[in-house]
């Protein structure tokens, strides 16, 4: 049942929930929370289906604040949906237009459930500081998406300096299912060290660097964070570095992850990007502070060494950190036709002598007892996929 009311106040919106609730009991009271959602108002729907999916895990009154044009006399025009348009819960669509587009706050408290928590989440572009919005002030958590920022890595970074508790963002969240892989790989025997770690994805994927950030926090070893990929293909491979072996997690479609394992078969594993209802049913579930995000964000992303370009042929490998002996390589050592050996009476080079008063430089051969060793770093494999 939708009910649509043209240029009406709050007042006669509690007034019309309340006489759809006693002629016909069409609007439950069993709800758990009230989700406020912050959009424009050409993109208000595709936020109403997540958040009517989620509604039956989640029994909640949706609040959405539709802002449109700033232009024109200030209006609110509202919409009431329940039953089989509205999921488990109750929705309420607000229109806001001219002046009261920016008083979005004053207009949603007559409408909060009482002594329900308040989450509010903006789907699109989020305020710079969300805990100090209007709307963020009434809420217990608040949830953003800098995936949908024009310059998502950007967006991210900028809110590490505002991070209040109670703030998330979807890009977060759409990594759960990478961090659970990992961490059950790593739970396998033998139990070794990590001594360097590789995550590679698009140059605007927020959730590439909130995942290295985390293994960078978690395991205390080098992380570096390659760029590969056009923007917007997401992130796409995980390679950890132990003195037992590689593990390696990459997902050559958006579909299936290959775990590669030494001394273990190759695995494939299920893991699609995770929907925009899967992401707000698991943000939904708590509604106290999550510490971990909190700990990525303000310190774990400072550990992360970036490096790679997506748009050179060159890049398209990158070399995994080496700890230990092998970190020195041939191509480190200074070559041994560049070596020049001056003497004023005793031979400084093996296979040259020089003379009193005679300097000479030729091609030297390695000294005699010593070998030079060789090794070769290891590169991440990429494959495309589509978490940002």
């Amino acid at each position: 049942m939708i009910i649509d009311l043209p240029s009406t106040t709050s007042a006669t919106i509690n007034k019309t929930m309340v006489d759809l609730r006693e002629r016909g009991g069409t609007v439950a009271l069993g709800r758990v929370l009230t989700l406020v959602i912050v959009t424009e108002e050409s993109g208000s729907e595709a936020p109403i289906e997540a958040a009517n999916a989620a509604s039956f895990e989640h029994p909640c009154r949706v609040i959405v604040v539709a802002q449109g044009t700033r232009r024109g006399a200030p209006r609110m025009d509202a919409q009431i949906r329940v039953g089989g348009d509205a999921g488990a819960s109750e929705v309420i669509v607000l229109r806001l237009f001219g002046a009261m587009a920016e008083q979005g706050a004053s207009v949603v408290i007559p409408l909060l459930l009482a002594d329900a928590p308040v989450v509010s989440w903006w789907p699109h572009s989020a305020p710079d500081d969300p805990a100090h919005d209007p709307i963020g002030e009434l809420a217990q958590r608040r949830i953003t998406d800098a995936a949908a920022a024009k310059r998502p890595l950007a967006a991210l970074r900028s809110r590490r300096g505002v991070h209040q508790p109670g703030d998330t963002d979807l890009a977060w969240t759409r990594i759960t299912t990478w961090r659970g892989l990992l961490a059950a790989a790593l739970d396998q025997p033998p139990h070794d060290k990590v001594l360097a770690a590789v995550v590679s994805g698009a140059p605007d994927s927020a959730s590439t660097d909130l995942l290295a950030g985390w293994l960078a926090l978690q395991l205390k070893c080098p992380v570096q964070r390659t760029l590969k990929g056009k923007a917007g293909s997401g992130m796409y491979s995980v390679l950890l570095e132990r003195r037992s072996g590689t593990i390696r997690l990459e997902r050559p479609d958006r579909q299936t992850a290959t775990l590669t394992m030494e001394h273990q078969p190759q695995r494939s594993l299920a893991l699609p990007r995770r929907s925009l209802r899967d992401c707000l049913s698991e943000e939904l579930r708590r509604l106290d502070d999550d510490e971990v995000y909190a700990a990525v964000l303000t310190k774990g992303l400072d550990l992360v060494s970036v490096k790679g370009s997506a748009d050179r042929p060159s890049d398209r490998t990158s070399a995994v950190p080496r700890v230990g002996a092998d970190a020195d390589t041939e191509s480190t050592r200074p070559a041994a036709s560049t070596r020049r050996a001056v003497s004023t009476g005793r031979a400084v080079s093996t296979g040259r002598a020089v003379s009193a008063g005679r300097a000479a430089s030729i091609d030297g051969a390695p000294q005699n007892g010593s070998m030079r060793k060789k090794g070769r770093p290891q590169t991440a494999a990429s494959n495309t996929g589509d978490d940002r």
